[in-house]
């Protein structure tokens, strides 16, 4: 393993968690009972599944590819990541449209019957598990010549610390807008509605143009 291949990995490292920074804002964003302890929780739920995801990419084209060959491997893998793209694109644009709804729904209610909305780890565990799915597709890149059956562990650890550094990130600017925005809190569901709209329209674009 070379120090050139060591700084492609950080760079799709960075990459990778570009989704996870957009939603981590959105979180920093919406939820209005965020402390320390709650944020390495997501940091880490979306450290792990962006590091999960190519993993399990990764060792289903080396099982496919032991069975019918390298082509067929790579086949499958490129049907894989086509399917993944649409899944990650669906769960997204459910999120933030719904969030997009409620958010405009509470502009227009009086102060005391707005709900604020609150941390839960089935919801993050939902961001992160939709926002590292398309990543199954960066296993098949790996599978074809950055990555082996012995370097991948240290390659999606590398992804892993790069994605939960950066959410940390994207936790602390959502904190800090909301502050800016005095509590606006549903001002703040409309703006993370839309990252998560646009991220999913991302998503889509990226994969079929290659951007």
């Amino acid at each position: 393993m070379t120090f050139e291949i060591i700084i492609q990995i950080v760079l799709l490292g960075i990459a990778l968690s570009m989704d996870a920074f957009a939603v981590s804002v959105t979180d920093g964003l919406t939820y209005t009972d965020i402390d320390k302890k709650k944020s390495f929780f997501i940091a880490f739920v979306f450290g792990f599944m962006q590091a999960l995801m190519p993993l399990i990419g990764f060792f289903l084209v080396e099982g496919i590819a032991r069975i019918v060959g390298e082509s067929g491997g790579a086949n499958a893998g490129k049907i894989m990541s086509d399917i993944v793209s649409w899944i990650a694109f669906c769960l997204l644009l459910f999120i933030g449209g719904k969030m997009l709804i409620e958010g405009i729904k509470d502009l227009k209610k009086p102060e005391e019957e707005k709900e604020l909305k609150k941390f839960s780890v089935k919801e993050v565990l939902y961001f992160g598990f939709a926002t590292a799915i398309d990543a199954l597709g960066t296993g098949v890149a790996l599978h074809s010549g950055l990555s082996n059956s012995n370097t991948i562990w240290l390659h999606v650890v590398i992804i892993m610390v790069i994605t939960f550094t950066i959410s940390l990130i994207g936790l602390f600017l959502g904190n800090r807008i909301v502050k800016l925005l005095k509590g606006k809190f549903e001002i703040t569901a409309i703006i993370g509605g839309c990252i998560l709209i646009i991220l999913a329209i991302w998503i889509i674009l990226s994969h079929y143009l290659g951007i």
